[in-house]
């Protein structure tokens, strides 16, 4: 099962901005003031997006090669150790926000 702590929702968040600013992470705490200059939040995760769906279609393409004897070990076990992580921290998000919505939908007005 994923975990979906806080901390664990914050790592996969700042893996996303590292990764769509080609930055290595540092894991100071300015990274966000560092950001500031970068794309938008929605750019950000419509980037993270794709680059999660590349992540499952080359997985799938992997998988098809196994089959027909194509790909070697390494990179079947390669592929599906990506396609979990990238899976993991998608789910991890998705449960942030869900979780922050419903923090939001209980605030008196």
């Amino acid at each position: 099962m994923a975990d979906t702590s806080a901390l664990a929702a914050t790592q996969a968040y700042s893996k996303a901005i590292n990764n769509t600013l080609g930055a290595k992470p540092s894991g100071g705490a300015n990274e966000a003031a560092e950001a500031v200059g970068g794309p938008s939040f929605a750019e950000m995760l419509a980037s993270a997006g794709t680059e999660a769906i590349e992540t499952g279609v080359n997985s799938e393409q992997i998988s098809l090669e196994a089959i027909t004897g194509d790909a070697g070990l390494a990179d079947i076990v390669t592929a599906v150790s990506n396609a979990e992580a990238t899976l993991e921290t998608v789910v991890a998000v998705r449960d942030r926000v869900i979780q922050a919505y419903q923090d939001i939908i209980k605030m008196p007005i």
